[in-house]
């Protein structure tokens, strides 16, 4: 008996011991909790409007897509995996496959399966050219990554429907290679999608493009779009582009079309 006595004093201890530990640590989750609650609610105009307009064309489900679709006759594949994502550009030239791969930020092309070194131009080339496609075929997702900066410009009408316009900017960290261009979105209200955007560049002598959404549909719970391409005069203010728009006083270069999309998580 007196063996045992101090065996159960030891095990009350202990017991009493991890009861206070369990205590702490609810309490201590309770206390981070309203942190959260706080950045919420702290959300810019700007970003609470992007937040509702990443949500009305797929949201979450982007960062887990991966989906194939062509475009110009290339192929391309976008996989995303949380913070990871992997693109790949795949076309014939000259009688030979050529792969291009951007994953996590470091590419790498293939000729013919087998891997080829390029120099930092042609790097930085091919991953702007694969990175411009993947943007704009998963509008508005892009527009979540850190080097993205959005202000609230106004509430509009463009043909009798109301929209909010955001523009977007980038950091020269982490923003590519025309990190300088200003982009502006006009967002329907009503539905929280985008129907309109601008952007302005400066590369090659500059420019100014104005698109109009059309063919919207919905794959699998994610909104594609394809465009119609105007040309503004370089210069021309983006917020001003609407009423030339309304006015047909752009003038039509092309139409952005996604084709062939394929859902690949369901093959």
């Amino acid at each position: 008996m007196s063996t045992l006595k101090p065996v159960i004093i030891t095990f009350v201890i202990l017991l009493f011991c991890a009861c206070n530990n369990k205590t702490t640590k609810k309490e201590t989750l309770t206390e981070k909790a309203p942190i959260t609650t706080s950045k919420e609610v702290s959300l810019s105009p700007s970003e609470t409007i992007l937040k509702a307009t990443i949500a009305a064309h797929g949201g979450p489900l982007f960062d887990s897509a991966n989906y194939a679709f062509s475009f110009r006759g290339v192929n391309y594949q976008f996989k995303n995996n949380g913070l990871d994502y992997k693109y790949t550009k795949s076309y014939q030239k000259e009688g030979k496959q050529i792969t291009d791969v951007l994953k996590n930020g470091t590419f790498f092309r293939t000729i013919n399966d087998s891997a080829v070194t390029l120099s930092k131009k042609d790097i930085n080339s091919a991953t702007g050219a694969i990175n411009s496609v993947i943007y704009f075929a998963t509008l508005p997702y892009k527009l979540n990554d850190k080097a993205v900066n959005t202000k609230f410009i106004e509430t509009t009408t463009i043909k009798n429907k109301s929209y909010d316009v955001i523009e977007v900017t980038f950091d020269e960290a982490g923003g590519g290679e025309d990190h300088d261009d200003v982009f502006n979105y006009w967002i329907n209200k009503n539905t929280k999608k985008i129907d309109y955007l601008a952007y302005s560049y400066k590369v090659n002598k500059g420019g100014v493009r104005f698109r109009s959404a059309f063919n919207t549909r919905i794959i699998d719970g994610i909104t594609f779009q394809d465009y119609i391409n105007y040309e503004a005069k370089v210069g021309t203010s983006l917020k001003d582009l609407p009423k030339l728009y309304e006015a047909g006083e752009l003038k039509e270069l092309s139409t952005i079309k996604t084709e062939n999309i394929i859902n690949l998580n369901n093959n």
